[in-house]
């Protein structure tokens, strides 16, 4: 009798272990993730102030150790992060200079808040590693408000991508978990922008987020194993591995909002 093939399953049990190393470890493909904060926060925080305001309510959907919603909040807005991961979310507190962010253990597919409840929305590094994206698109487009924003970086689907984000970080970095991203979750930009008007949600601006390849940081990182503290991402034109970007929701699917 033929055996039925198991699923491949992302492993996101990891985020349980990093405990201090999100914000000190270099020996993990977390600080990867710290330097895609670096240079994606500051553009975060600029084009919500242009586009929405001051001092608003965010929701910060995987927020992790709270690289990004912490930095929300020492910005001045108020922010709601969540994660399935108790230690990265206990870990994210204690990070919390402001002490006034509200840290929630929930899963992004069913959110426990009342539609229109937010003005903005990101999820950074988190369509890859979820089953169902379009669910977190929908749940995002349900809470935000009208003209709200919603912000999302992920991977795209093709053999560059797959070289570099999962054989590259494999080759690179010495305690890369096994099974951490899965090809088969990474998202097309053509298929983000359908989830995305699905939502309801129209696709304002996307750009390419990827090592500084000229940067000496990214050959140590190359050729040593290790990951250097000055190691960076830059923008680009290209979406052929990370983007970014953000979509504006522009109104109830079925008219005005009550």
């Amino acid at each position: 009798m033929e055996r039925k093939k198991t699923k491949p399953i992302v492993n996101n049990t990891f985020y349980d272990t990093l405990h201090e190393q999100w914000y000190e470890g270099q020996n993990h493909p977390i600080a990867l993730l710290r330097a895609e904060n670096a240079a994606r926060n500051p553009w975060i925080l600029e084009t919500i102030t242009e586009l929405v305001g001051k001092n608003k309510k965010v929701l910060d959907l995987g927020c992790g150790g709270g690289l990004l919603s912490n930095t929300l909040a020492q910005a001045g807005h108020e922010v709601t992060g969540i994660d399935l991961s108790m230690n990265s979310l206990r870990e994210a507190q204690v990070r919390d200079t402001t002490q006034s962010v509200t840290y929630l253990c929930r899963a992004a597919e069913e959110l426990p808040f009342e539609k229109n409840s937010f003005d903005v929305v990101t999820a950074m590094d988190l369509l890859e590693h979820v089953d169902h994206p379009k669910a977190v698109l929908e749940e995002a487009g349900r809470v935000l408000k009208s003209n709200g924003l919603f912000f999302f970086h992920t991977f795209n689907r093709n053999f560059l991508s797959y070289l570099m984000v999962i054989k590259g970080v494999d080759w690179c970095v010495p305690n890369a978990p096994k099974d951490m991203h899965l090809y088969s979750h990474f998202i097309t930009p053509k298929e983000l922008e359908h989830y995305c008007k699905e939502a309801n949600l129209t696709v304002e601006k996307m750009q390419g987020l990827h090592p500084d390849l000229l940067h000496s940081s990214f050959w140590k990182c190359l050729f040593l194993k290790t990951i250097a503290k000055d190691f960076r991402f830059i923008f680009s034109k290209s979406l052929a591995t990370g983007y970014v970007g953000f979509a504006k929701k522009m109104g109830h699917k079925n008219g005005p909002e009550s």
